[in-house]
């Protein structure tokens, strides 16, 4: 399979959840504030934005609960221009999940509601309605994957884009509080990452699915020896070290004031797609993701915070080189 032909299409199917996100003003406190700001949240509804925000094409598929919080989200997509023809409603008791976080590094706190989440009820009929042909690539990011229907549903688009020919693209994106246990967790995000072409994780993600941190690096290493094409370990201020075709690319990250920890993986994911498909080699990709990343830690919001392409172009020119890896 050729990943990197895929990608270039730059028309991506994405699996996962939009949810919405709170957060009040830079500086404040949850507890104490009384006024939020409301905007698109999910991380792969994040992803979805960013990439059209980039210039890219991206359909969600996920389901949304049948209430105000569900409209919510279905018209924030449309204000994004993701496509959400494959969005459907739920109804009974599922929630939308719901994000409250804060514009602050010092003593940040992010409180995420997922009990009985919507995006949860995706279902095997949700994702076989689906066109696969259509697409030039399939991306999904891990909580896709931490109940069910939605874990079967999501094993079975995978198996279906393969089927039509399109690299899969995953993002670990680990979260406890949405897994019965950790090792429920470690044992599937692992068959995940055994089907897909292209990997990115942190270094606690592949840590977790190797048993321990300081096994994560081999695995990454290891998962790209055999199964996937691409694969991305981050290391946060450390930068990345990205396996593809024998090699390892060691690469730094651009060094900004930030305001917050949250959105930047989702914008980081959105950066990498698109500049591969706009034809930039893999180290420049990964560059440019990383910008993307740091663009989004420095503003409010994390959908609204991702970069157009004249703003990454003018943050590159305002940040001509990121800082080394110092990774030992």
């Amino acid at each position: 399979m050729d990943v990197i032909k895929g990608i270039s299409q730059n028309n991506f199917v994405v699996v996962g959840r939009v949810g919405m996100d709170l957060y009040p003003a830079p500086g404040e406190a949850i507890e104490t504030t009384n006024a939020y700001t409301a905007d698109m949240g999910g991380s792969s509804a994040n992803i979805a934005a960013g990439i059209v925000k980039l210039g890219g094409k991206s359909t969600l598929v996920t389901s949304v609960s049948d209430d105000a919080v569900g409209r919510f989200c279905l018209n924030k997509l449309a204000q994004y221009e993701v496509n959400a023809t494959h969005v459907t409603t739920v109804g009974g008791g599922a929630r939308n999940s719901t994000a409250f976080y804060e514009s602050r590094v010092t003593d940040h706190q992010s409180v995420i509601y997922r009990n009985g989440a919507a995006d949860f009820e995706m279902t095997l009929a949700d994702v076989e309605a689906v066109d696969y042909s259509q697409y030039g690539a399939l991306v999904t990011a891990g909580t896709v994957f931490a109940a069910e229907p939605s874990r079967t549903a999501a094993f079975r688009a995978f198996e279906l884009a393969r089927d039509a020919g399109l690299p899969i693209i995953f993002d670990v994106d680990y979260r406890p509080y949405s897994w019965p246990s950790a090792d429920v967790a470690a044992d599937v995000l692992s068959r995940a990452g055994a089907l897909s072409d292209v990997i990115v994780g942190n270094d606690d993600e592949f840590g977790f699915m190797a048993g321990s941190k300081d096994k994560g690096l081999q695995k990454a290493r290891d998962l790209a020896n055999a199964t996937a094409a691409i694969v991305v370990y981050k290391m946060g201020e450390h930068g990345a070290v990205t396996f593809a075709n024998g090699d390892e690319l060691q690469t730094g990250i651009y060094r900004v004031e930030a305001l917050k920890p949250t959105g930047a993986g989702d914008s980081f994911m959105a950066g990498l797609l698109t500049s591969i498909a706009d034809g930039h080699d893999l180290k420049t990709a990964v560059l440019r993701g990383s910008a993307c990343a740091a663009i989004v830690v420095a503003k409010p919001g994390c959908a609204p915070a991702m970069p157009y392409p004249a703003d990454l172009t003018q943050f590159l020119a305002d940040h001509p080189g990121p800082t080394a890896n110092n990774k030992e």
